[in-house]
């Protein structure tokens, strides 16, 4: 009998749109899911670096995780399974969520009107993992084609603007960090990764 490996990308993409589309319609549950350093400080409520990867602004935010998520995450997870007892890539995913945060915990840690959400920490980190992988890959950016390296150099440089600007919603230091967690794990758990990426780089596809 053929024994399929179960999908840990789908899982997760499933129970983080379930979640999220219960958020959306229960304050309750945003609020005890959502990222907000003094219930961490004073309850303790330490999951928090976990749950609020679990939960989005609006829908766009949700798709837009989770579709990066979907075409880079079944690539990123096939070399991480090997890893721990198969749990290799489900450990990575919720590591570059806490490693994304930490960050803005720090700063924020005493800042009552601070908060944020969503998977982008971790997809960064994937699709990051991802770039060292197939660095010329074509990734569909609003439908437009983009090498991946072009992209994520693009978009580190957005992030940082965008960050210094601070005059968004959106937690740029997240996907930052999370993007440089999912680069130096890969690269601590295989370094030959190195190599391949220089070796990639200098395939030019054009």
């Amino acid at each position: 009998m053929l024994h399929l490996p179960f999908n840990h990308t789908i899982t997760i993409i499933l129970i983080t749109v379930i979640i999220s589309l219960i958020a959306f319609s229960n304050r309750q549950v945003l609020d005890r899911f959502i990222f907000w350093p003094p219930a961490i400080q004073q309850k303790s409520q330490y999951d928090r670096f976990i749950t609020h990867g679990f939960i989005h602004a609006d829908g766009m935010h949700l798709l837009f995780n989770m579709f990066t998520l979907f075409f880079f995450g079944s690539i990123i997870e096939s070399f991480y399974r090997q890893y721990l007892y198969d749990l290799g890539f489900v450990l990575f995913y919720l590591g570059g969520l806490i490693f994304a945060i930490l960050p803005s915990y720090l700063k924020h840690k005493n800042d009552t009107r601070w908060a944020s959400l969503g998977a982008s920490g971790a997809v960064s980190a994937v699709l990051f993992a991802y770039i060292l992988f197939q660095p010329w890959k074509l990734i569909f950016v609003f439908f437009i084609p983009v090498p991946a390296i072009i992209f994520a150099v693009l978009y580190v440089a957005y992030s940082i603007w965008s960050g210094k600007k601070g005059n968004s919603n959106i937690n740029h230091s997240a996907h930052l960090w999370g993007a440089a967690y999912g680069v130096i794990m890969t690269i601590i758990i295989e370094p030959r990764v190195v190599p391949h990426f220089f070796n990639q780089l200098m395939q030019l596809p054009f």
